[in-house]
């Protein structure tokens, strides 16, 4: 399930930015176009932006039964989050001049290491939710496990703190 944008460079880097429906992927892409994408700078990556649509099955996991019958509600929930997100990067895209957008069925950690070989991509970025430990444990923390798995220079790019 991809989704194609933008022209293409072949002699560009590739920069792969990963996000998802939340504050944190969409300011890990804000500060990646702000500081990599500025409006009238020579661009020198190609930016492909990438987003993971998990299986309704997953996201059911082990429900039990009666579990089938929640599949198509899932999955067209599924599907409207992954348009929002696409149509969020498109919006803040909108001034870049040599972007892709793909939205991938499966677990993000894969997709992600997937899309980064599948680019050559030089560069990762990725937004961080600020698990603490435990929770990234329990949970399982995609930057975690991209900077240990692609191949490729890894940048986690994390909120500020607000001050009270």
């Amino acid at each position: 399930m991809a989704a194609g944008g933008g022209g293409s460079s072949p002699g560009k880097p590739v920069m792969v930015v990963g996000i998802d429906d939340s504050d944190h992927s969409y300011y890990a892409l804000e500060w990646t176009l702000q500081h990599f994408f500025a409006p009238g700078q020579p661009q020198q990556y190609r930016l492909a932006v990438l987003t993971a649509k998990p299986l309704a099955s997953s996201v059911i996991g082990i429900a039990g039964i009666g579990s089938a019958e929640l599949l198509p509600t899932v999955e067209a929930d599924l599907k409207r989050t992954t348009a929002r997100v696409m149509d969020k990067a498109r919006s803040l895209c909108a001034e870049v001049a040599d972007v892709g957008y793909e939205a991938v069925e499966g677990d993000a950690r894969g997709v992600i290491c997937e899309a980064v070989d599948r680019h050559h991509a030089e560069i990762l970025v990725i937004g961080c939710h600020g698990y603490s430990k435990w929770k990234r444990a329990v949970l399982g923390s995609v930057s975690d496990y991209c900077t240990h798995h692609a191949h490729c220079t890894v940048m986690v790019v994390k909120r500020p703190k607000h001050k009270h």
